[in-house]
């Protein structure tokens, strides 16, 4: 119990400093769960819970996200649950909607509320991975007394928020653990597998939103693994990840308008004139290519005749 005391006074006096609120990312969000959700730090609370009802809606509403994200949470649990962590993924409103975990830790990891159904944001819970990554929209770790309530202290987490395909917060995935051995190096470590199974699952995500385009890869520097470009037929932008809009400055605006790939890019654009004879040239080498260089199979494939072909590949000089 005095451990408990000295945690919450710990909270009290800091979250009252603006200053330390202003450097400390874990300081602010104890101010926000004062101020904003009239929360006491030696309160002892699980997070809400929804009905069977609200869950079963929850799971319908995000049908495809889970579905997304299902494969990527088998392996990530292949990797730690042995570790004994217990991991969610959620909605963007903190609702646990998918779980995995090891049955011997399912009892204190269900008393603590890491659960299916349950709403860990930051109103509900406080202070925590989840609804802190989801209110900060960014990756978190909290390790034991960081969390906001006493009755969470021994708890350490860390969650990656997941982005749509339209680079908007869409969900937040989870490992959390109750080790006594859990250090913050470990923590640190756990924190860049979540994030990187996070990326995955973006990746899932934006594959599924334009399953019938092409993919290209942004050079975007470290991140370029998450820049990805949905390209028609027609070379024209579908969509975008995240890392590709802030690299190629583009927004839902541009890309509804209709943007080239090349022009995205910023590829060095050839003259219209030019533009039309490279196209009729790529459109040639293709053709032939299937057809491993025969012009009579070619000319049928592009509905003219043999000699009709000869005469554009001598203009293009593809002979």
């Amino acid at each position: 119990m005095h451990e408990h005391s000295a945690h919450a006074g710990h909270v009290y006096t800091s979250a009252q400093q603006k200053s330390a609120a202003a450097s400390s990312p874990i300081v602010a969000s104890w101010r926000r769960c004062m101020t904003m959700h009239q929360l006491a730090p030696e309160d002892v609370r699980t997070p809400l819970r929804l009905t069977e009802h609200e869950f079963r809606q929850a799971r319908e509403q995000s049908e495809q996200l889970v579905k997304d994200a299902t494969d990527e949470l088998d392996r990530l649990f292949l990797t730690v649950g042995k570790a004994g962590c217990c991991l969610l993924l959620t909605d963007r409103n903190g609702i646990a909607l998918e779980r995995r975990g090891n049955a011997g830790d399912d009892k204190e990891f269900y008393d603590l509320g890491l659960w299916t159904g349950s709403i860990w944001t930051e109103a509900s819970i406080g202070t925590n991975g989840i609804g802190t990554a989801l209110a900060d929209e960014r990756a978190v770790a909290i390790f034991r007394d960081q969390h906001f309530f006493c009755s969470n202290i021994r708890l350490s987490c860390t969650t990656a928020p997941i982005r749509d395909h339209r680079g908007q917060l869409a969900a937040a995935l989870d490992i959390s653990t109750c080790r006594d051995d859990v250090n913050e190096m470990t923590l640190s470590i756990l924190s860049q597998t979540v994030r990187d199974a996070a990326l995955r699952i973006e990746l899932n995500i934006f594959r599924s939103a334009f399953s019938g385009a092409r993919f290209l890869m942004v050079p975007a520097g470290a991140n370029s693994a998450a820049a990805l470009l949905a390209v028609d037929k027609h070379d024209l932008v579908l969509g975008a990840t995240r890392a590709a809009r802030l690299a190629l400055k583009l927004d839902d605006r541009q890309i509804a308008a209709g943007v080239p790939a090349a022009d995205a890019l910023h590829e060095r654009s050839a003259a219209s004139g030019d533009a039309l004879l490279e196209a009729e040239r790529a459109a040639l080498l293709r053709a032939l290519t299937r057809t491993n260089g025969n012009v009579s199979r070619a000319a049928i494939d592009l509905g003219m005749s043999r000699a009709t072909l000869h005469r554009k590949m001598k203009k293009l000089d593809l002979h």
